[in-house]
Order: C-alpha cells, then structure tokens, then sequence
C-alpha cells in the first residue's frame, strides 16, 4: 500500500472510531422543576451501561453560559462512565423563566420572563433542585453524587454542598466564591440594600434580559442576593465531601487568593487544589480544557467510584 492511500485509511479509522463512541451514549431531555417552573436539562451515560447503578453527576454552567456549552465536558464524563446531567438555570437557555412585573409596560397584568439575570439564591435553588430530580433516576447510585462547577457555578456547587450532605464530590473550575457582606465595600453594599428596598417597594424592576454590567459578562445581578451569599464562608461547613480547586495561573476577572487559594486553605480533607500554568480564566474551555477535564475524572473515579 502507497503511504499517502495508508495514512487516508488509518485517519479514516480513527475517525470511524471516534464516531463509533460517540454513537454509544445514550442522551435524553428531561424537565426539571425548580419552584414550579421548567429547566430543561439533559441526561448522557453510556449505552452499554444502560439499567446499572451508576455514580452521578451535575454539571452547572457559570455567569452568562448555558447548558449547551458545557457538551464537551458532559460527554467526556459520560464516556467515562457516569450518569450525567447538564442543565440550564431558569430564565437562561432553553429553560422557562419565573414572571415578574413589567416596569416598563403599564396595567395591572403587565408581566414578563425574568430572562438572563444572575441570582445566586435563584440559581443555588435551581441546583438543588437538580439534586432533587437526581434522585430519583432509577439508574443513580444516590450514595455516589458529585458536583461540577465552572466559573461562576464553581461557587454554587461549594454552596450547595454545604447544605447537602448526599454530594460526596464537587470539582470547582476557575470557581468565584463570593464575598461575605462585612468583606464588601461600603460602595458595593450601599448599592444593594438600595436596590432591595426599592425593589422591594416597585420603585424599580428587574435588569433586563442579558444586560452587561459587570465587564462584558452577559446578564447583570440581581444585587441583594448578593447580601446572602458567601461560599467562601460556607466552604469549612462541608463535611464528607471531597473538593478539587482548578484555578488558572493568570486569573484575570477576581484574586484567587481570595477565591480559589483561601477556600482550599478552609476545607476539609479530601481536598486538592491544581494551579494550571499559563493560563487565564478562559483557557480552562480552550487549550486546557482536557487538562482540567482529566483533573476532575481521576478525582471523581477516587471518590465517587472508589467509594462504590
């Protein structure tokens, strides 16, 4: 055979060989309540697991993402032989959104979706909400239930696991963990106390659908939330749960020594925190993706498979 017909033939392989496993996951849509409204999500294991008991876990998607993005990560997962779900928050994605008052529009029925806004307590609901669900999957091992976390949700997964103690694994990627309200600045909490109380007396509405207000994140907070949420005191709380820290080297949207480095210093064993080199916050989806990806299945397979 001529090299150049046998190279054709060996990357025609591989390819039919990379379809062909991809091929072999099983995936499904599901609806999720969360407070009476719909999240949609998606379920992904591999088909020649299909009616085991299998460890699971939930992926989450940070500060302007969406369930769609976060494919990649779901599939390698699943190939790796957990029972999947990736969803999106209410009011992002394909999920519905809760109504609220339309401050623009008048009459007494004047309404509409609250659509890409960021509320920790909201999303920290609809996480929980998730874990609900989980639960009743006849294919999940309930005793095996982990938490993946980017960015944004790299936050929500150590709030979470604070006041759930069925998750026994979180991996928290280039994770924001918040800020007590006596560490924020007196600019900063004026600012959300007034926004609560006007919000709270009509005087102002929502944000509106994927407003930037904080650099070029899509959609603005909801700022008295804020006042409540502060993973980075909740992280010493969790108990029985094993924490993997990914954080890049040249984190550029918050300190990661007040992030990242203080939250591994306050948890409990099992505890790993990797630094990758060379790399700022949106490298983690690009060129090291991967990396991370192998980071988090040999910690879960420790401790949610090794566990088993």
């Amino acid at each position: 055979m001529k090299r150049p017909a046998f190279h054709f033939l060996t990357l025609l392989i591989l390819i039919l060989t990379s379809l062909d496993a991809v091929a072999q996951l099983s995936e499904r849509k599901v609806d999720v309540y969360s407070e009476g409204v719909r999240m949609t999500g998606t379920v992904i294991h591999l088909q020649a697991l299909e009616g085991r008991k299998l460890p699971a876990l939930i992926l989450s998607h940070g500060w302007g993402g969406t369930a769609a993005l976060l494919r990649p990560q779901a599939e390698r997962f699943a190939q790796a032989g957990y029972f999947v779900l990736v969803f999106d928050y209410r009011g992002w994605g394909e999920s519905d959104a809760r109504w609220v008052r339309d401050e623009s529009a008048s009459g007494a029925n004047a309404r509409r979706e609250l659509r890409e806004v960021v509320d920790p307590l909201d999303q920290a609901t609809d996480l929980f909400n998730a874990v609900h669900w989980l639960m009743g999957e006849p294919m999940v091992d309930v005793k095996h239930v982990g938490l993946w976390g980017t960015s944004f949700s790299g936050g929500l997964v150590a709030y979470v696991a604070a006041r759930d103690p069925r998750i026994k694994a979180i991996v928290s990627q280039v994770g924001a963990f918040g800020r007590p309200r006596a560490g924020m600045t007196a600019d900063a909490l004026s600012r959300a106390q007034s926004d609560a109380t006007r919000r709270a007396r009509g005087e102002i509405g929502y944000p509106p659908p994927g407003a930037r207000e904080i650099g070029n994140l899509r959609g603005a907070p909801v700022r008295e939330s804020f006042l409540r949420y502060a993973p980075i005191a909740d992280i010493a709380s969790i108990k029985g749960c094993a924490i993997l820290i990914i954080d890049a080297e040249k984190e550029e949207l918050f300190d990661t020594r007040e992030h990242g480095e203080l939250a591994f210093q306050r948890a409990a064993e099992p505890k790993k925190r990797v630094v990758i080199p060379g790399i700022s916050h949106y490298g983690i989806y690009g060129v090291a993706r991967d990396q991370s990806i192998d980071l988090a299945i040999e910690w879960l397979d420790q401790y949610l498979k090794g566990a088993m």
